[in-house]
């Protein structure tokens, strides 16, 4: 698998993550998409937003169903925290939904801690309920990294 740039994200892997059209069309133009590829096959993707100064996002990140819980998320959460470091941001953010339990650890595993929630995000923002699990997501939980450096001790 290699990670790298792509002008082209997928479509599908957008609205896997996104189900708003509206939403995904807001920043898909206005973000980068790194891509893992496996020979030509996307099979996971995320994009990384300039939100603020020194501040990043990443706004979309998804991994095929078939190939999910193989580590594709984590390398891409990995790749994402390095690519943020190097351009020069000092905060990296994330955020997902109330009921995504399953994203919110793998998040946490990687570093990001949680810094908020947006009330009613969903309900505000989204023209149908999104259900997980058979669970209303309404709140979006939002997560972030300091990229600092260290600093050698003096």
């Amino acid at each position: 698998m290699e990670i790298r740039p792509t002008h082209t994200p997928s479509r599908e892997l957008l609205l896997l993550a996104d189900e708003s059209e509206a939403s995904v069309a807001d920043y898909v133009s206005r973000s980068r998409c790194y891509a893992a590829f496996e020979g030509d096959t996307i099979v996971g993707q995320y994009l990384l937003l300039h939100t603020r100064p020194f501040t990043a996002e990443i706004v979309n990140i998804a991994v095929m169903p078939a190939r999910q819980r193989r580590g594709i998320g984590t390398a891409l959460l990995h790749h994402a925290i390095r690519t943020a470091r190097a351009e020069g941001f000092r905060l990296l953010e994330i955020g997902t939904g109330d009921c995504g339990t399953g994203q919110i650890a793998l998040y946490e595993r990687c570093g990001f801690v949680r810094c908020g929630i947006d009330r009613d995000y969903f309900r505000k923002h989204y023209p149908a309920p999104i259900f997980e699990h058979g669970v209303e997501c309404r709140h979006m939980v939002r997560l972030r990294m300091e990229l600092f450096e260290e600093r050698p001790a003096e």
